[in-house]
């Protein structure tokens, strides 16, 4: 038995303590995503804290908070990611956005009806938390990892973030509609105590990572100063200027700011879409559980098959299934369609953004990973800005959501034509020239 389980976490990438405490944070990450991004929040904010706007209006508003916390996300992360290379911080910073994102989670709690603005405000505060401490997360992978347990290991952490945030969202599921068996006296009191369990299991699953992986050791650390803080303000006009010698990552950054955009969207908006036409709030909750437990084999499966069929052919399996997924959305009327819609979705969303993070790692500088982490998050965000921000006006302007799923679509089709011209071969050699 012990040497089937070792093999297990070798084939998977999570052979050595360290790998294996880092993929551990993305439990941290997912129980966020789920509980609060997709699952609760949206439903607890069109539904509660926002009952008092119109029904097309809570949409749009929604997708104006997250469209915000993306936007000044990508404002900072350059900075930021700059700041984590040159100081030999990511760690650190990573704590400090932990520890951010907890609290808000816990300030969610305190709210009720009518609340919306202060949760929208809240949200972005949160929201930003998780998506910047995601830069300094991913920043630590090319160091843990080498080419062959790239992929496998960075799959293995969505499988295991799928595994712990599914059982997260299991609890809190339990704690919304069995109110009682916790002594609870109502079901709005349990999705405040499923927002405070968010925020410690965000502590807590956090720990593994900071006791067992290294800082990333860098040739000159420089002491942090007011000056260096300033100069890492105009960072992003240097990346950029620095970019053009990795045009293999620039293509890629193209093909993956349309589809993230689309899977960011779908991730954003599912669930809120959903109550929109009239799908009942327990249908979508559970179909978001059920996305979290497909996922953990998908996200294991995923890893040895993209190292057999190459990180491209294995991203146009994802995509190809997305554009399906959006094309069920836009015809969504029963609970049925959001099941189909939900299948779709976990059997590829962890596959697609590990494959991502894991081929942009193998093509740019290990030396500089903060940094270019902090572009790789600039585009995704801007990406997540674009498509939240096109479906809240869509919605906003049309009285529903539709057209914006017709959208979505499109985005899909542009990431898998982009992908088609990405030589990673190339991309690989280049990021051996460190500048």
């Amino acid at each position: 038995m012990a040497q089937l389980l070792r093999s297990f976490l070798s084939k998977v990438g999570l052979d050595t303590k360290e790998r294996r405490s880092w993929a551990i944070y993305d439990v941290a990450n997912s129980a966020f995503a789920t509980t609060v991004m997709v699952a609760v929040l949206p439903i607890y904010f069109n539904d509660v804290l926002a009952a008092e706007l119109p029904n097309n209006l809570r949409s749009a508003y929604w997708a104006y908070f997250s469209a915000l916390s993306m936007i000044i996300v990508a404002v900072v992360s350059p900075s930021l990611g700059f700041l984590a290379d040159v100081c030999g911080s990511k760690k650190r910073y990573l704590a400090y956005y932990t520890a951010l994102g907890s609290l808000g989670c816990f300030a969610l709690a305190a709210l009720g009806h009518g609340q919306w603005l202060v949760a929208g405000m809240i949200f972005v505060i949160t929201n930003f938390s998780f998506h910047v401490g995601t830069i300094f997360y991913e920043a630590l992978l090319p160091h843990i990892a080498d080419e062959d347990s790239l992929h496998t290991l960075s799959n293995s952490g969505y499988a295991l973030g799928y595994l712990g945030g599914g059982i997260v969202l299991a609890l809190n599921l339990l704690f919304i509609t069995k109110y009682e068996m916790f002594g609870l006296p109502n079901t709005e009191a349990g999705i405040k105590l499923s927002f405070i369990s968010v925020g410690i299991v965000w502590i807590l699953f956090s720990i593994p990572l900071f006791r067992n992986v290294r800082e990333p050791q860098q040739a000159k650390i420089q002491k942090f100063s007011a000056k260096l803080a300033f100069s890492a303000i105009f960072r992003l006009k240097e990346t950029f200027i620095q970019l053009k010698k990795y045009p293999q990552v620039l293509l890629f950054l193209v093909s993956f700011w349309a589809y993230s955009d689309g899977v960011g969207t779908i991730m954003n908006m599912a669930t809120i879409y959903g109550r929109e036409v009239g799908i009942a709030s327990s249908d979508l909750i559970l179909a978001i559980l059920l996305v979290q437990f497909i996922g953990v084999p998908a996200g294991f499966a995923f890893g040895p098959l993209t190292n057999k069929i190459g990180p491209k052919k294995a991203l146009y399996m994802t995509l190809t299934v997305y554009t399906g997924v959006s094309i069920v959305g836009y015809f969504m009327t029963t609970s049925f369609h959001f099941w189909i819609l939900a299948i779709g979705v976990a059997l590829v969303q962890g596959a697609n953004q590990a494959i991502s993070r894991s081929l942009f790692a193998s093509m740019v500088p290990a030396s500089h990973s903060g940094e270019f982490f902090g572009l790789f998050s600039v585009w995704s965000r801007f990406s997540g800005l674009f498509g939240p921000l096109v479906f809240g006006l869509l919605a906003e302007y049309t009285g529903g959501s539709r057209l914006s799923v017709l959208f979505v679509v499109g985005l899909f089709i542009v990431g898998i034509v982009v992908l088609k011209f990405v030589d990673i071969e190339k991309g690989r050699v280049d990021a051996l020239r460190v500048y």
